[in-house]
């Protein structure tokens, strides 16, 4: 009796160390809506959230969210803080020598938010002018790249949308997805701001999510289930509920 009673406790004590093994940490800056922020309920929510969810679901892993500020995300990366950033982070070349990314999971534009009356086709249009946008994106980098306007970084695209409504600066860029969640959703800011326009891009711009460069089987796993959410229609149904498009 007493022989199968420990061994039934070493057999639980396996079962649980092994789903424990199975849960992976996935972090977010969650001010990004739609992709991740916070609801009211202080759950964080998304496109990205669910897609990453579903992901794991194929993969047979479970997932904890964990809420990071964008400043430190990609250190705490770095530390093996946690498995994966999942903080609509575009792939790049400069990304890819310090991280892994997975297959990509969402094509994005950068879009310029102004005033209803300013009236602007591209940046050159806005030469003088003071955009804002979240420190380290590549929002921030496009407003870089042409001479004659001031880039002013944020921690967060919500404080540089702000600072636009209070007159404080001229435009804001930013994702194109998060750019009219956040006009569309928010009467005040529908009134009285626009998408002026998509900037150009040299190359198209894929999200991806980031792993440690050395976990390579999990990216490995990851990417067979992002090939099974594409192909089994859930992103498309992803993007119906929070996109739209």
């Amino acid at each position: 009796m007493t022989r199968t009673f420990l061994a039934s406790l070493c057999l639980l004590f396996s079962l649980v160390t092994a789903a424990a093994a199975e849960t992976i940490v996935v972090a977010h800056d969650a001010t990004w809506p739609p992709m991740e922020f916070m609801d009211e309920k202080a759950t964080i929510i998304g496109y990205s959230v669910d897609y990453i969810d579903a992901v794991a679901k194929e993969a047979g892993l479970t997932v904890e969210h964990k809420n990071v500020a964008w400043d430190g995300i990609f250190a705490g990366l770095a530390g093996k803080k946690y498995d994966i950033v999942s903080s609509s982070v575009t792939i790049t070349d400069e990304r890819k020598q310090v991280m892994a990314f997975t297959a990509p999971y969402y094509e994005v534009r950068q879009a310029v938010v102004v005033p209803k009356s300013v009236t602007a086709q591209q940046l050159v249009d806005l030469k003088g002018k003071t955009l804002g946008a979240q420190i380290g994106t590549t929002g921030y980098m496009a407003i870089t790249k042409v001479s004659g306007l001031k880039a002013k970084s944020y921690d967060e695209i919500g404080l540089a949308l702000e600072a636009l409504m209070a007159g404080r600066i001229d435009g804001a860029v930013c994702d194109d997805a998060t750019a009219v969640n956040y006009i569309l959703q928010n009467k005040e800011y529908a009134a009285k701001l626009k998408v002026a326009f998509i900037v150009p891009a040299d190359v198209p711009e894929y999200y991806g999510f980031a792993l440690h460069k050395d976990n390579t089987a999990l990216l490995t796993r990851l990417n067979t289930a992002i090939a099974a959410v594409k192909s089994k229609g859930i992103e498309t149904e992803l993007r119906k509920k929070w996109i739209g498009r």
